[in-house]
């Protein structure tokens, strides 16, 4: 679902995403995110329809969409559960980086080869990374048909519409938009028997873009006349190549690499925020993996940590930016970048996972929150997602207490937190 205005909202929540939430391995949604009870639901259908009809939506079409329509459980219980921000990266990033999926994308590289050099051509994105959203937005368009994930757009807009106060207007922007889009017939809904589907979150197509996104960057790239995302792959890739141009990708720049970084390196260099040449970090110790394609020593970049100082180091161009702007949990992002890598034929990681690190709980992330902004260390609200005010505000305390700065949040940490006066 690429990006949107909405403070806080990840700017997509696609179908695989939507699978993930879904898992009963996965943290249950939070007391307050129970549906809206009957009459509730009710009342607010009303108000949806006057927010559509301010929004150039027919009464027509906004009556026939909403009247009797009832809230999808669901969609509220995905919504407190998103993959992205509740399993350790190394499980989200290793479910879509798998060797079937790498054997399939590389596949469909091959099938549409003179497809995505035209894209190339007219667009300047590379290839592999916009087969790397393909597959793991929707494992290249897989699981479309899959009854158990897909779901009517309009309804999960409503439920989030009336069950996610702290967000309403975002997604009553997206039903509006939603709305419009099947008020002016723009969707190809003779060949969609399932009329406009999409992920809990209302995204839709291959590569999962949302209403409002659709309207804005979506293209004919096939001149069959229709702007189809749900079963054109060439009008689906060449979309998210419009999309991603209109964000700012730089051609032939890349995403960033994988980094080693020097014996006794200072973690708090490793902010997220501070780009230095890649001649300054190599004055620092830091270079990309050795083998691996790299821009000019001028070229800037920033130095991430994602599981701190024991995993891997992430070298990160301007692009990698433009990736976070269709998603913005850094899990995601990497998952992204790291599958287009592993398409060109570029083999893993090198460092790998500290995968023997207890993952904190939904509970337990609030609770390093809670305890943080009592502190003075703002961390962007308790939400239970570690971002980049999160990270920040743990990169602050560890450096007070003479820890690594390097924003990682483990059991070893909350338990320091909690012990500090």
């Amino acid at each position: 679902m690429p990006a949107h205005d909405a403070p806080k909202q990840p700017a997509r929540i696609g179908i695989l995403a939507m699978a993930c939430a879904l898992a009963p391995t996965l943290a249950a949604a939070a007391p307050d995110a129970a549906p809206p009870a009957p009459q509730a639901f009710e009342t607010c259908r009303a108000d949806l329809i006057a927010w559509a009809t301010a929004r150039a939506v027919p009464q027509s079409v906004a009556d026939a969409q909403l009247a009797g329509l009832t809230a999808d459980p669901d969609v509220l219980a995905a919504s407190g559960s998103q993959g992205e921000f509740v399993r350790p990266i190394w499980d989200y990033i290793e479910a879509s980086i798998t060797p079937s999926r790498i054997a399939a994308g590389q596949r469909k590289l091959a099938e549409n080869a003179e497809t995505l050099s035209a894209i190339e051509a007219r667009y300047g994105i590379d290839r592999h990374i916009l087969v790397a959203f393909w597959g793991v937005e929707s494992n290249y368009g897989a699981v479309l048909d899959n009854p158990a994930i897909v779901k009517p757009v309009v309804r999960s807009l409503a439920t989030l519409g009336c069950g996610d106060p702290a967000r309403a207007p975002y997604w009553r922007d997206e039903l509006a938009a939603a709305l419009q889009i099947l008020a002016w017939n723009q969707a190809p809904l003779e060949r969609m028997p399932g009329g406009l589907t999409g992920s809990w979150a209302g995204a839709m197509g291959h590569t999962q873009f949302m209403p409002s996104v659709y309207q804005r960057y979506a293209v004919d790239f096939d001149g069959d006349g229709t702007r189809d995302i749900w079963t054109s792959v060439p009008d689906a890739l060449a979309s998210t190549a419009n999309y991603l141009r209109a964000q700012g990708w730089k051609p032939g720049e890349g995403w960033g690499a994988e980094a080693v970084l020097p014996e006794n390196f200072d973690a708090a260099l490793a902010d997220e925020t501070t780009p230095r040449s890649l001649a300054a970090w190599r004055a620092l110790g830091v270079s990309p993996v050795p083998g691996r394609p790299v821009p000019d020593e001028t070229a800037e970049a920033t130095l991430i940590l994602p599981a701190g100082i024991r995993g891997p180091a992430f070298l990160l161009r301007p692009n990698f930016a433009v990736i976070l702007r269709y998603n913005t949990a850094l899990a995601y992002a990497l998952t992204v970048a790291l599958l287009s890598d592993r398409l060109r034929g570029d083999p893993g990681l090198v460092r790998d996972w500290p995968r023997g690190d207890r993952p904190l709980t939904a509970d337990e992330r609030r609770d390093i929150q809670y305890r943080l902004t009592a502190r003075g260390l703002p961390t962007g609200g308790v939400d239970g997602k570690i971002g980049p005010k999160t990270r920040a505000a743990l990169r602050a305390f560890q450096g007070a207490v003479g820890l690594p700065a390097d924003g990682y949040a483990d059991a070893a940490l909350l338990d320091r937190i909690r012990a500090t006066p």
